[in-house]
């Protein structure tokens, strides 16, 4: 009966961080980023991008209060002090980003362009003057030039949620990224059990107990022995999508053998 009646609440408690999200989202872009753009500044966008880390950071403890998220993160600091660095992360549930960029407030992600034409992330995306991925000519150029401001930037390789089990699939743009900028790579490694949120996954679908999210940021990388100077750019982007991929692998296998 314990179990039923936990079940129920956090179920409700879901919706309700849902809602809470989504009108948290919409009085950011109808409300404060507005009064904050009148605001002389030079650097409206990282002073938006302060706000939405902490909303972020907010929401993750009401969704800890409520009961509905258990969260770790291991090495956080190395997130806060980041600068000029390529933040790269797998990405098996929907509140990934969002705990990454509470940790990073002036952290730029790239993210997808539907969320433009969103009636509540739309603000917020433009405010933060966010990275879309509908222009692949101009996405290398804007992440290199945005990493030369010395901000770091937010990617999943994975390009959406990878599925519960299955093997890792890195897209190139972050490989032709990390290649043009020549900036360090933070690796990140995130791990949700029971798996929630997962891609195409409905929000009531939750699982039997509350998800426990660890995340854990492992020191900087480069990949300079991985470019070989010789061959094509879109040669050495495929190695270096392929090395990424072991190393990630490699790296959550022992990250799963510790937590489990």
């Amino acid at each position: 009966m314990l179990d039923k009646l936990n079940y129920i609440w956090r179920l409700i408690a879901t919706g309700v961080c849902f809602t809470v999200f989504s009108i948290g989202a919409l009085i950011l872009s109808a409300v404060i980023f507005p009064i904050m753009h009148l605001m002389p500044s030079k650097n409206r966008a990282l002073r938006a991008r302060w706000v939405i880390c902490q909303s972020f950071g907010l929401f993750l403890q009401f969704m800890q209060l409520v009961g509905v998220l258990r969260l770790q993160i291991i090495g956080g600091a190395k997130l806060k002090d980041s600068k000029n660095a390529l933040v790269l992360a797998n990405h098996p549930t929907l509140i990934d980003v969002v705990a990454l960029i509470s940790f990073m407030p002036h952290a730029n992600c790239v993210v997808k362009r539907a969320l433009w034409s969103s009636p509540f992330m739309g603000g917020v995306m433009r405010a933060a003057s966010y990275i879309s991925n509908d222009e692949p000519d101009m996405l290398i150029q804007d992440c290199a030039e945005d990493l030369q401001l010395g901000n770091p930037l937010v990617i999943f390789p994975e390009g959406t949620r990878g599925a519960p089990g299955e093997p890792l699939r890195f897209k190139r743009g972050a490989a032709y990224i990390a290649m043009h900028s020549k900036v360090p790579i933070i690796p990140v490694l995130i791990k949700c059990s029971p798996p929630t949120l997962t891609k195409g996954a409905k929000w009531y679908k939750i699982p039997p107990e509350a998800a426990y999210l660890r995340i854990e940021v492992l020191d900087p990388i480069t990949i300079d022995q991985w470019v070989d100077s010789d061959e094509s750019p879109a040669i050495a982007a495929r190695q270096v999508t392929h090395k990424l991929e072991q190393y990630f692998t490699e790296a959550l296998k022992i990250h799963e053998s510790i937590t489990s």
